[in-house]
């Protein structure tokens, strides 16, 4: 099974970055981003602050399916307030590995729950439309920018 595990022929892209600015108040899109290790996502309300939740990334591929359980042609990236939409990769297959983004390399370090605002947001039921679809938090190991188009990739022991 870790043969298994650490066997991921498939590379994702970055197809959006988004940043908190200020708490509670709605994302701004950019192109790129600075992510530093000490600090996290730049620009970002969370900026500041260590630990496991740095950085929070979400499945493009999982926005369309809430939007088809809450009958919307699509789902805006910035309702779901994570930072990044990564498409073309099973980010739950990531779940406890290292993944270079861009420039920098992240460590995935859990499930990114939905919280009680998916319901103000997205109105009724998408929370439990998020629910297993909220995407994941990850800790960053090295500083970089990452921008839209950036490779998304599981790394090896080998290739750090």
């Amino acid at each position: 099974m870790q043969t298994l595990r650490e066997t991921l022929p498939q590379v994702g892209r970055i197809t959006w970055i988004g940043r908190r600015p200020v708490k509670r108040m709605p994302l701004e899109s950019v192109e790129v981003a600075q992510l530093d290790a000490d600090t996290g996502l730049v620009g970002d309300h969370y900026s500041g602050r260590s630990g496991k939740r740095q950085l929070t990334l979400i499945q493009g591929e999982h926005l369309r399916a809430v939007a088809q359980m809450l009958h919307r042609e699509t789902v805006d990236p910035a309702q779901t307030r994570r930072n990044v939409v990564v498409e073309g990769i099973n980010l739950l297959a990531l779940q406890d590995q290292r993944v270079q983004i861009g420039e920098a390399v992240v460590e995935i370090t859990g499930l990114c729950h939905p919280c009680s605002r998916m319901e103000e947001i997205l109105g009724p039921g998408g929370y439990n439309a998020m629910r297993g679809h909220g995407g994941l938090t990850a800790k960053i190991l090295r500083p970089g920018a990452i921008k839209l188009g950036d490779e998304v990739r599981l790394l090896h022991d080998d290739k750090s």
